[in-house]
């Protein structure tokens, strides 16, 4: 964090100082709430949560170098205490975010929001001191977390905004107004709390309505693949520029394929010129993704070339999104297990399919959550899906969802041995672990409830052959 007294921080958040000899002195290190991560010069953020509060930790971490703690009562350490400490986080990191200076990038969207964040901000470190969401840490907590995070050096602030309901973006955008805002695509993630499409369009379309006008520098990057979001055009007074494989985008992608190991390649288009990609992601939903980020480093002024560059170097940054491993004896295996939703689930059967030419293939997939209403249909899609796509065999984990996907494989099949339907984690290891042979490509996919990054970790080489560990 860019160095505050704790007489300016109490300031700022409303809050009153005890038990501090000097408000003089500044918070240099960074703004934690896990009472493990506090250094020397670390201000400590106490929430009292449900089984751990972390007001219980104020001695130990001001022990540990940490300046003081923001709480909500004294705590007989140095600490700033005011009546809501989430609330007083979030005023902290506008007032940072106002003295820094940066340029501040948000984006959201139902599927591909942390993938997309992550090439961006990977493409833009290219270009200048980047500091961006680590994980999906993208909510009301977390956010202001990461932009704490920014220093003097910092020239660009890429934050992840994630949503449950309207009004939640708008809350996100008055802690860390951005001045560009992406909106990635509308899908039917949490379409069971929002209660339609539309509802989910209403709440995303929050970040390009609170941008500022083009006169001042305000630009809304849009997905011109996705109506819902091409829609969101009428809703802002920044400038519009508009990504996808469209022929109208501003920045769009041309002679799009996969390469033998499912790597998307194209030809970037952007107002600038011309250049070719070749990604070492796996999966052509990417080419969105990387189309996003490109649009996005345009409008911050990279080269065509310079944005190819970063594209075609840029990893992946998160954890069990598409992690691939190649095992000694040739089987791969692809830990895509963070989160699913209907629209991650049908890219990631489409990129083991592509990974999986002339070879066999296994999707091992779970419970797809908060889908609502439209969960069983939903499912059932989805089982139906990967026989369409040939996948070599469906191994639906856990309860009533995962036999509705075992379901929708089975009437959709010619044979019925393209699915099983196993118990839990452990049954879907003993099933593997048994039946793989080398060569074979096996997707781990589900919702984050269910963790099945278990199975994942179990095939990996040098993993145990007893229990899956639990959770």
């Amino acid at each position: 964090m860019i160095a505050l007294s704790l007489a300016e921080i109490a300031e700022v958040v409303g809050g009153q100082t005890y038990d501090i000899p000097d408000p003089s002195v500044q918070v240099t290190g960074r703004v934690v709430r896990d009472s493990r991560e506090v250094e020397p010069g670390s201000l400590f953020v106490a929430f009292a949560g449900e089984h751990v509060d972390g007001h219980d930790f104020a001695a130990a971490v001001v022990e540990a170098g940490a300046v003081a703690v923001l709480a909500s009562r004294p705590v007989g350490v140095p600490a700033v205490v005011v009546d809501d400490v989430q609330r007083a986080l979030g005023a902290l990191a506008r007032h940072v975010v106002q003295k820094l200076g940066a340029t501040l990038v948000a984006l959201t969207g139902s599927a591909g929001k942390t993938s997309t964040k992550d090439l961006i901000a990977q493409v833009l470190r290219h270009k200048a001191p980047t500091v961006f969401t680590p994980g999906s840490l993208n909510n009301e907590i977390g956010l202001p977390l990461t932009a704490l995070s920014a220093t003097e050096e910092t020239r660009f602030l890429v934050l992840e905004m994630g949503a449950r309901g309207i009004g939640h973006i708008r809350y996100l955008t008055e802690l860390t107004p951005p001045q560009i805002g992406l909106v990635i695509n509308v899908g039917t993630a949490h379409i069971g709390e929002f209660g339609g499409r539309e509802q989910i369009a209403q709440a995303k379309g929050e970040l390009v309505e609170a941008l500022p006008s083009e006169a001042d520098g305000g630009a809304a990057i849009l997905n011109a693949d996705d109506p819902l979001v091409r829609a969101m055009a009428t809703r802002t007074k920044a400038k519009v520029i508009f990504f996808g494989e469209s022929g109208e985008a501003d920045v769009r992608a041309e002679n799009v394929r996969l390469t033998d190991r499912g790597q998307p390649a194209f030809r970037l288009h952007t107002p600038s010129g011309a250049s070719d990609v070749t990604m070492r992601l796996y999966g052509e939903h990417h080419v969105s993704n990387a189309l996003a980020a490109a649009a996005v480093a345009h409008e911050l002024g990279m080269s065509a070339d310079e944005i190819a560059t970063a594209l075609s170097e840029a990893g992946s940054l998160s954890r069990w999104r598409m992690e691939v491993t190649e095992r000694p004896d040739g089987v791969t295996i692809v830990n895509d297990a963070y989160n699913a939703n209907p629209e991650s689930m049908r890219a990631a059967l489409r990129a083991l399919a592509a990974m999986g030419r002339g070879r066999r293939t296994w999707a091992v997939l779970g419970k797809m959550a908060e889908l609502g209403d439209e969960a069983l249909a939903e499912h059932d899609a989805v089982g139906r899906l990967a026989v369409r796509l040939n996948v070599g065999k469906l191994v639906a984990v856990g309860g009533r969802e995962a036999s509705w996907l075992q379901l929708g494989a089975y009437n959709e099949g010619s044979w019925g041995e393209e699915s099983v339907h196993v118990s839990d984690a452990q049954a879907a290891v003993d099933l593997l672990r048994s039946e793989l042979r080398p060569g074979d490509v096996v997707l781990v996919k589900a919702s984050r409830s269910v963790g099945l990054e278990r199975v994942a970790q179990a095939l990996l080489p040098g993993a145990a052959e007893g229990e899956v560990s639990a959770r």
